[in-house]
């Protein structure tokens, strides 16, 4: 990505629409406007223009608008042409702007361009793609507040906290001499401590953000006919398995996507767990296999009336490929006459009826617990799983510093300890970063953004 072309992309969805528009954002924007609108718009306000083609025969008649540099989006001059979406029409206008001394643009140009211009930091900047890729209006709240800038100024306050403890630090180990302790002050131990609550603030608010935006990886497993797919349809609330009494009816995995109080699940439906001769069958029970590996909590599903089946539990977890934490889900509760036997030892386990819907709430509570997760307030912010990351190498660094300074070690150490900490909190708002990070976040965007 050259930072000193001029990059144009269509900004919408694929597909017909009202209104479509194309983007293009460098210090050739003046000179395409010119040959495709006969002139520069008036700075900031929308005019209606024909789009030409190279033979002056029109295009399209829309909306122009001109954002010169730097008070734009990117920070450098910024032409939109807001035409009919009609995907011909967009790909004719795109196809104009390249004639006229443009390149396509990278996926996450634009934004990159704005970061890179200081119109955006980088939390900032994974806020944009995480408002545009949100599941829920609270994940959309949350990355709404994250854009304007609420992650990046607590985590900008809490580095400022952590330089001035250093500088405290420093002036001790500057001025030995000198017949105060600095290091002994209760006001530094205040100090710290108040920055360990702080981390521990922010963590937890980033952690619920990362909630809002990965949700959990949900895997429904067990025997054939204990009712997974109908447990499925009933967290769905529609129909989203097919579900009859013949055993092995689910042979391929079934993945949805719902949300409980705005808590992302990815929820996938597994075939029943068993040996099966019939191929097809095995092979959808490989692929449970597959994606029980790489499930963030299991719900092995029982059929309570079976007593064969309630026996088994022990011997059919043993058995499950994955060390995913994992809860017993007794269904069809309604058809016993009262609790059915289980082992001591046995992990969480609910009671419910996918046919009756018993149960269900205190399941949905259940997986949100499981996770940590609250119903969002005004609090809490879009986190990436870097940003959790950051702040958890750095509060190892500030307890490493609260270590050394109460067995009295050098102050030199603690300074160091306090440096490397600032470090990694400038990681999540890029002002402290690589090449190599920037590459893979904003390779993640949408073309046009």
């Amino acid at each position: 990505m050259s930072p000193h072309t001029t990059i144009a992309a269509i900004a919408t969805a694929p597909g017909r629409g009202g209104i479509g528009i194309v983007r293009v954002s460098g210090h050739g924007c003046r000179a395409i406007a010119e040959a495709l609108l006969g002139r520069v718009p008036e700075s900031r306000i929308a005019e209606l223009h024909r789009f030409r083609d190279a033979a002056g025969e029109p295009i399209d008649e829309g909306i122009a608008l001109f954002f010169p540099g730097p008070a734009s989006f990117t920070g450098e001059d910024v032409l939109e042409l807001q035409g009919h979406g009609g995907p011909v029409v967009l790909d004719l206008l795109l196809r104009r702007a390249l004639e006229l001394g443009a390149r396509a643009a990278e996926p996450g140009e634009f934004t990159q361009r704005a970061f890179l211009n200081d119109k955006l930091d980088l939390a900032q900047a994974e806020a944009v793609a995480d408002l545009i890729d949100s599941g829920s209006a609270q994940a959309a709240r949350a990355a709404l507040r994250s854009l304007q800038g609420e992650f990046s100024s607590q985590v900008h306050d809490l580095a400022e906290a952590v330089l001035e403890l250093r500088m405290w630090v420093e002036a001790a180990i500057d001025f030995p001499e000198e017949e105060v302790d600095f290091l002994g002050d209760r006001a530094l131990g205040t100090r710290l401590e108040f920055i360990r609550h702080r981390f521990a603030e922010l963590a937890e608010t980033a952690r619920q953000g990362t909630l809002l935006r990965d949700g959990l990886t949900l895997v429904i497993a067990g025997r054939p006919n204990a009712g997974k797919s109908s447990l499925l349809n009933r967290l769905a609330g529609y129909d989203a398995a097919i579900v009859t009494p013949i055993p092995g009816t689910t042979r391929d995995v079934l993945r949805e996507r719902i949300e409980i109080d705005g808590l992302p699940l990815h929820v996938l439906d597994t075939a029943g767990l068993r040996e099966s001769p019939d191929e097809v069958e095995a092979e959808g029970i490989r692929r449970a296999h597959r994606e029980l590996a790489r499930a963030d909590r299991v719900l092995f599903v029982v059929d309570a009336s079976d007593a064969a089946a309630v026996a088994g539990i022990g011997a059919d977890l043993a058995a499950l490929p994955t060390a995913a934490p994992r809860t017993v889900v007794l269904n069809k509760i309604d058809r016993i006459g009262g609790e059915p036997r289980i082992e001591a030892g046995d992990p969480v386990r609910m009671q419910v009826s996918a046919a009756t819907g018993a149960g269900l709430d205190l399941l949905r509570t259940h997986l949100k617990d499981c996770v940590g997760f609250h119903p969002t307030g005004a609090g809490v912010l879009s986190a990436r799983a870097r940003h959790l990351d950051a702040l958890r190498r750095a509060r190892t660094h500030v307890e490493e510093a609260h270590r050394l300074l109460s067995g009295r070690h050098a102050g030199e150490l603690v300074a160091q300890e306090l440096t490397d900490a600032q470090k990694q909190l400038g990681e999540i708002t890029g002002q402290v970063t690589s090449d190599d990070l920037l590459g893979r976040i904003f390779a993640s965007f949408c073309i046009g953004k």
